[in-house]
């Protein structure tokens, strides 16, 4: 069995364009991320998945490993399959938001352990509590409900679960948002990019429903790490002085 850390990252981005390369404290934010991954402790190998030539130089320059994927391919997910060529159906591989510097090794990790701990689960991914009810009501937030065990019940934009009688409480424990970092076992993940898209995945545009449809269990790993990622330049203002001030 092989652990693949695999970042999706593109050139192209309609807030941000040449995001990947932005330059953050003397790194472009690309390098920041391999960085970031390789602390993990359970992954064999981590990989930049790109479309772009320039993302491939910039990962390479510090020290990374990129493979060059079709533009074309419809998601993140079809990327790290395409990068991750031939990989083995007890292979597990880990899809590493590319805007992320500041991720946390340890989530990685225990997204890995979630699944060769639980060999009848197909994919693991995080959630953070919502702290606000601007979040729990924004369409942008995507809401998780889980069961007894922390399996996805369901993912949603709406604002779930519905208290009926009486405002959210959000201190309750109940409302959590979903964290874009998902962990794949390899004969999972063939399906998956195999299946059409369903009404579901169409409706709310989330991937995940499509394998929830499918009836694969969706392992959920809790943190308090609510993620900081960069859309915009001014995030990545943010995240440098952050960035700075770790070293």
């Amino acid at each position: 069995m092989k652990t693949y850390g695999i970042i999706p990252s593109r050139f192209g981005s309609s807030r941000f364009p040449g995001k990947p390369l932005a330059m953050l404290a003397g790194k472009p934010l690309v390098a920041w991320v391999v960085e970031a991954v390789k602390k993990a402790k359970t992954l064999d190998e981590v990989l930049v998945a790109t479309d772009d030539e320039r993302i491939v130089q910039a990962v390479e320059a510090h020290g990374g490993r990129a493979a060059m994927t079709p533009s074309e391919l419809p998601s993140g997910t079809d990327r790290i399959a395409c990068a991750a060529g031939d990989f083995a159906d007890d292979d597990i591989l880990v899809n590493i938001q590319g805007d992320e510097p500041l991720i946390d090794p340890a989530l990685i990790d225990a997204l890995v352990g979630k699944l060769r701990d639980n060999p009848e689960v197909a994919m693991a991914t995080a959630v953070t509590p919502i702290r606000t009810l601007a979040d729990y009501n924004a369409k942008t937030v995507v809401k998780v409900v889980m069961d007894a065990n922390d399996m996805a019940l369901y993912f949603s934009r709406a604002p779930i679960p519905c208290d009926r009688d009486r405002e959210a409480d959000l201190a309750s424990g109940l409302y959590v948002r979903h964290l874009g970092i998902y962990a794949y076992r390899g004969g999972f993940l063939k399906k998956y990019i195999r299946e059409d898209q369903c009404a579901l995945e169409k409706t709310e545009k989330l991937e995940q429903l499509r394998a929830l449809y499918m009836g694969a269990k969706i392992a959920i790993v809790r943190t308090e790490d609510e993620g900081i990622g960069v859309d915009t330049p001014e995030d990545a203002v943010r995240v440098e002085q952050l960035l700075l001030s770790r070293a």
